[in-house]
């Protein structure tokens, strides 16, 4: 099964409102979708979206890398080779992680269709359907509240709030005008996107311990470099700490779970590559007794499609963050996994089980 043609298609979809963190504002979901053809007519897809602020990347530096490094590289090989293609894909290129990401889940597509099974199942096939959070952006404490009830009108029990725009107390604020809206059956998580500085985290942290907020967890709460602030605020509050950010690659993930600086990984293919290398940093996790979540940035369904399979293959991922295509204002795809409220169901069709667009 050799590669024939690799191509790509740009994508701009509205989001229903805008996507608000501590690091951007997003109103419109931009991607580079990938398709790839093998000589024996399967067809591989998927999809990097140019997250700046996060991994470096913009829609042209993600055709560039995809059109002038990997295709001339994969062009008329083996895919049946796939762990050497793998290894090379990461070694030919540095960085550009989400380019790299939409190659590798385009691959996989191709190969677990060729073995006539579900990617899902195809990488380990623990389970076929998943529950994932919806997430409420930075806003005014009341506007967010009123957000966080209509998620929870709309079945989703568990919600990630975005932090770490503005001062420590506006976050406190914005937290327990959430808490007091939705009451106390519902899982909360927060997400400060890098957004304290460690003293002022902890701070914050506790504060919330002590008012009762029962915060499940707290996802990167200092800057993505700073692995001994990110310990230093998990070694001081009680809270599960995870780190995002801070880990794109195996040997990122190495150093946070060795120091033990956080209690959990978000693992995003857009971060780690793609699914070979998110597989490589979730066995470490699990070998060291750390569980994982499996999030992802502002993806269309083909890239959450891919990350779902990944994430409910393996047993070590717990929880789950893939609520992006509920934010779009419309579907352009047609195929891939479906929504009923917070559960995801994953089709039992070969591969991704993407049939193309609407």
């Amino acid at each position: 099964m050799k590669i024939n043609q690799i191509e790509t298609f740009r994508v701009a979809i509205p989001l229903k409102k805008p996507f608000k963190t501590a690091l951007r504002t997003v109103s419109t979901a931009e991607s580079i979708l990938v398709k790839v053809t093998c000589d024996n007519g399967i067809r591989g897809w998927g999809e990097a979206p140019p997250t700046t602020v996060i991994t470096g990347e913009t829609l042209s530096s993600i055709e560039a890398a995809i059109h002038q490094v990997f295709k001339p590289f994969l062009i008329n090989r083996s895919l049946l080779n796939y762990e050497e293609i793998f290894q090379d894909l990461q070694m030919i290129l540095v960085g550009n992680s989400s380019a790299k990401a939409a190659i590798d889940m385009a691959l996989y597509d191709c190969l677990s269709q060729y073995c006539r099974l579900p990617l899902y199942q195809f990488l380990g096939g623990y389970r076929s359907e998943i529950e994932t959070d919806y997430t409420v952006s930075v806003n005014d404490p009341k506007e967010m509240g009123e957000d966080a009830v209509s998620f929870v009108q709309q079945g989703f029990n568990v919600l990630k709030i975005k932090v770490g725009k503005d001062d420590i107390k506006t976050d406190i604020d914005r937290i327990q005008e959430v808490r007091n809206r939705v009451g106390h059956s519902i899982k909360l998580r927060l997400d400060a996107n890098q957004g304290w500085k460690p003293k002022e985290a902890i701070r914050a942290i506790r504060k919330m311990e002590d008012l009762g907020l029962e915060i499940e967890l707290i996802e990167q709460p200092v800057k993505a470099w700073d692995i001994t602030g990110l310990k230093q605020v998990t070694e001081h509050t009680d809270t599960l700490i995870m780190a995002d950010e801070s880990v794109f690659t195996p040997k990122q993930a190495y150093e946070v779970i060795t120091t033990r600086s956080a209690d959990l990984i978000n693992i995003k293919l857009m971060k780690s590559g793609g699914i070979y290398q998110a597989q490589i940093i979730n066995q470490l996790a699990e070998n060291c007794g750390m569980a994982c979540m499996a999030g992802s940035m502002i993806e269309t369904t083909i890239g959450i499609t891919a990350a779902a399979h990944f994430a409910a293959s393996k047993k070590n991922i717990t929880r789950f963050d893939f609520d992006a295509p509920l934010m779009l204002a419309k579907e352009i795809i047609e195929g891939g996994i479906q929504y009923r409220g917070r559960k995801i169901t994953l089709s039992k069709d070969p591969g991704l089980g993407i049939r193309g667009f609407k």
